[in-house]
């Protein structure tokens, strides 16, 4: 099995470190209790608690899974532990008595939160998760490779292979299934991962015609039928994607645990489509260019969300743009990595200036009333140059 470099581990505890002390933070150490987080800092995915210091090697607390972390992880203190009661006592043994600890707590239940605070006693507790989200928004070397290792096998599967297997007649299902075929092919890894609040994917959305437009639950543009109430994602076996109708795919590739997102449309070959439907799409890769070329350091993501905003209103664009009614999301692309949904996202009140090699999710797209979406979405690493594409460089329909 692969092994997080210790080269790796320091760097991403520098980077930790560093904003610690700009963003003056409070805590004497953070509590980690999320496997995804436990595997950015240690290189290991297990059930256990991770604890940081402002100086010093992290102590990894395995419930479950012990024998997998000293196999996987470079971290040197690894250590069993069965219940928070034994938490306390266990930062005795290395030293740390603490008065005021960070807590990652946007992945704590307030039944387990109730029951750490129970056990562990420290005077004060406060939230991590800004800290922790800054700290991963700028890629490593490392994760940055295995970006662009998904996005070049998410664009290959998109544009080069699938247009070869499906077809109208198609059910957004059956079009899920050869999704899922092309990707597992390229090496996807099965699974992907939200850190919102109750989100979970399942390869992303597939919409025919106007699926695009039906209400969703999702915090994203493109509405979908899904499978069914209880697992509103893939698509649906029941709708036909038909010859006058657009395909909206909007899926994630993940490779190695990095996600990259992208969304392509199709248009049936003989679907004389409406001139709308040319100039909705036409705008969205106008929006998308002008992001791109404004994904350097020290831009202000709000700064894009607006001037895409003003751009659809001075267009008399605005009411399909990021969705149709219920749909509309106030935001124009996010950031990406072991989530799908990482800061920043490019809102309102977003002012942490971007900084290099941030990686970021543009998805400009248009809700047309009995039509469908249209639009696209790429990742891109932010540079001194602009946005540079991770998930290929031609982004319009592709004809079937």
């Amino acid at each position: 099995m692969e092994k997080l470099p210790r080269e790796e581990v320091n760097l991403r505890l520098q980077r930790l470190r560093l904003l610690w002390q700009e963003l003056d933070f409070a805590g004497e150490g953070i509590f980690i209790f999320s496997r995804t987080l436990i595997y950015y800092f240690t290189g290991t995915w297990v059930n256990g608690v991770l604890f940081i210091p402002q100086a010093g090697e992290p102590i990894l607390m395995v419930r479950k899974g012990l024998e997998r972390a000293l196999k996987e992880s470079s971290v040197l203190n690894i250590l069993a532990f069965r219940s928070y009661g034994q938490v306390e006592g266990i930062l005795k043994d290395f030293g740390y008595t603490l008065k005021v600890a960070g807590v990652e707590k946007r992945f704590l239940t307030w039944e387990l939160a109730e029951l750490f605070q129970s056990k562990v006693k420290i005077e004060t507790l406060v939230a991590a998760d800004y800290l922790l989200a800054r700290t991963r928004a700028v890629k490593t070397g490392y994760e940055l490779e295995r970006l662009q290792r998904a996005g070049s096998r998410h664009h290959k599967g998109l544009y080069e292979l699938l247009p070869a297997r499906i077809k109208p007649g198609f059910s957004e299902y059956e079009i899920a299934k050869k999704v899922w075929e092309v990707f597992f092919e390229l090496g996807h890894a099965g699974l992907m991962r939200m850190q919102g609040f109750g989100e979970e994917i399942f390869l992303g959305h597939i919409s025919a015609g106007d699926s695009g437009n039906y209400n969703s639950s999702f915090n994203g543009p493109l509405g979908l039928r899904g499978v069914h109430p209880a697992t509103p994602q893939m698509g649906s076996l029941e709708k036909i994607w038909q010859k006058d109708e657009v395909l909206s795919v909007d899926v994630g590739f993940c490779f190695q645990g990095y996600h990259t997102d992208k969304t392509q449309i199709y248009y049936p070959k003989e679907w004389a489509r409406p001139k709308v439907v040319d100039i909705a799409q036409g705008f969205c890769e106008e929006i998308q260019e002008m992001a791109r070329e404004k994904l350097k350091p020290g831009v202000l993501p709000e700064e894009i969300y607006v001037q895409a905003l003003e751009l659809a209103q001075k267009r008399g664009l605005e009411e399909g743009f990021m969705g149709l009614g219920g749909n509309k999301v106030p935001f124009l692309g996010h950031g990406i990595g072991l989530f799908i949904d990482e800061y920043p996202p490019l809102a309102r009140k977003i002012i942490d200036p971007l900084e290099e090699n941030m990686v970021i999710a543009l998805e400009p797209k248009y809700g047309l009333r009995g039509i469908g979406m249209v639009g696209v979405e790429n990742t891109f690493v932010v540079t001194k140059d602009g946005g540079k594409c991770l998930t290929g460089d031609t982004y319009s329909p592709i004809l079937i």
